[in-house]
């Protein structure tokens, strides 16, 4: 019995150890536990403070680059600003000075104007006193002529007058006689001038440039694709190329408007080839636009260069070609331009040889007579002074550059050929049907419209369509906003309305379109 109990307070014992020991090592688990989760929390929170700092300088970075490019923005603008502030400083002071220089000379020819009145007036006191003198020496020679000759002044005279009738008859016959030498003496030269009138009245007949072009289409299927989805298309078209596209009941045409040749031929060839390629969307029209006006230039030097080698004229300046080349897209009066300026050169030529000049040097300055009707830029000069300004610019001969400024006769005359050129411009002007003077003030009200909407400030294209009674203008999204093109539009029809004279009425279109352009790497 007693090993019993003592068994059981063995076991007793043992379980209450059992116990203890499993507390002690519970204890030490949970106290590593707690330090493991110290440690780890530490960590977390070390992480997190340098995520914190690299967002932080991230954020520092972001901020001083967009601030780095407002400011540079915002020094090119003032920059801008500046330079356009300047340039009118300029303009105005070189006024100002050649005003104060015309008053200088005028208040010079004033003074010398009065100097040559008093001296006038000096004379014509002399002078009257002499004519005095005179008539009483007068009275008195005849007095003694009547009492030597024992004649009277009237029996006198006529006498006088009979011989000298005699006299001016036997003169009029000898000269008679010399004029008629002389004539045959200068047949050769009458027979020069019979020639010009010749070539003047059988001078070839020129095309009349239009103001539209018909483009054909194979099916009218096309013309869906080409106006696109709410017109979206065609509006490309038209904002890219400056050209109005009227798409109508023809059937299987598209008609392009513009007063500018140069225009509609861009647009022209622009259609063509989305046509062709299929792809008509506005990111596409953009750049086929752009392909066809670098395509163009190249064109444009080819006729350049075509013109001057079947004109026989060498070593001319590039930039000259390409101007003669340009010609071909332009028209004065009516009149082509390019072969306005060829017929010239040719008649040049023609009129040189017979008079025994050099027709090299004719056909030259011919060409060349109305370079400055396609400036690359506006200016102030007159076409005649703009044309012997780039002649002279690029090098060309003295007596040319002469000829092309004298034409207008603008530029004193300084070369023999000078006058050849002013005639045979007249010549291919002045031949019936060769220009319309109607047709030269309607594209001068077409360029006065895209310039007078040019002026206003946001405007980036101006274009007057259909044939002038329409002006769309498109204006800088970042610079105009929706209420100041309402705004716009109306200052600008105000504006036409006091300032220009026109038939009917014209609408004035602002388009104001924003674009987001971002590029992925």
């Amino acid at each position: 019995m007693g090993s019993i109990v003592l068994s059981i307070i063995i076991g007793i014992v043992g379980i209450v150890a059992g116990i203890i020991a499993g507390k002690v090592i519970f204890a030490k688990d949970t106290k590593k536990q707690v330090e493991d989760a110290d440690q780890q929390a530490q960590r977390i929170i070390s992480d997190a403070q340098m995520q914190a700092e690299t967002i932080k300088k991230e954020k520092i970075l972001e901020a001083k680059e967009r601030f780095v490019q407002l400011k540079s923005e915002h020094d090119k603008e003032v920059l801008d600003r500046t330079r356009k502030i300047a340039d009118v400083e300029n303009r105005l002071k070189q006024k100002e000075v050649s005003i104060n220089q015309k008053e200088l000379n005028l208040d010079k020819q004033l003074k010398d104007n009065e100097a040559i009145k008093e001296n006038l007036n000096r004379q014509l006191e002399v002078v009257s006193q002499k004519r005095t003198e005179l008539e009483k020496h007068q009275e008195e020679h005849i007095r003694r002529l009547e009492k030597i000759a024992a004649l009277t002044a009237d029996e006198a005279r006529n006498q006088l007058i009979e011989s000298l009738k005699q006299e001016a008859q036997s003169r009029a016959l000898s000269m008679q006689q010399e004029i008629i030498d002389d004539a045959k003496q200068k047949a050769n030269k009458e027979a020069r001038k019979i020639i010009i009138q010749t070539i003047q009245r059988t001078a070839a007949e020129q095309a009349i440039e239009n103001a539209i072009t018909v483009f054909n289409l194979e099916t009218d299927e096309i013309k869906g694709q080409i106006i696109g989805r709410e017109g979206r298309n065609i509006r490309a078209i038209e904002a890219a190329t400056g050209v109005d596209l009227i798409v109508d009941d023809t059937p299987e045409a598209i008609v392009l408007s513009s007063f500018d040749p140069l225009r509609r031929e861009i647009a022209r060839l622009s259609l063509q080839r989305l046509i062709s390629d299929g792809r008509i969307h506005p990111a596409r029209i953009e750049e086929v636009v752009e392909k066809t006006r670098k395509q163009l230039e190249e064109q444009i030097m080819e006729i350049g260069e075509r013109t001057v080698i079947e004109l026989g004229i060498h070593g001319l300046h590039k930039e000259l070609v390409r101007i003669v080349g340009k010609m071909r897209f332009r028209s004065s009066y009516g009149q082509n331009l390019l072969m306005h300026s060829r017929e010239v050169a040719n008649l040049c030529g023609l009129m040189a040889s017979e008079l025994g000049m050099n027709p090299k040097l004719a056909k030259r300055a011919g060409l060349l007579h109305d370079i400055g009707k396609v400036p690359d830029e506006e200016t102030e000069l007159s076409h005649a002074l703009l044309g012997a300004k780039l002649a002279e610019k690029y090098g060309e001969n003295p007596a040319v550059i002469n000829a092309i400024g004298a034409h207008h006769d603008e530029m004193e005359m300084q070369y023999v050929i000078s006058p050849i050129i002013q005639a045979c411009d007249a010549i291919s002007g002045a031949r019936p049907g060769a220009r319309r003077e109607i047709m030269q003030q309607y594209l001068q009200r077409i360029k006065e419209l895209e310039t007078l909407a040019l002026t206003y400030q946001g405007v980036e294209k101006a274009y007057a369509i259909q044939a002038g009674r329409e002006l769309r203008v498109i204006v800088e999204a970042d610079k105009v906003t929706d209420n100041d093109s309402d705004k716009l539009s109306f200052e600008i029809a105000q504006k036409i309305q006091t300032d220009m004279t026109y038939p009917g009425q014209i609408k004035v279109t602002v388009i104001r379109e924003k674009r987001a352009v971002n590029i992925a790497r």
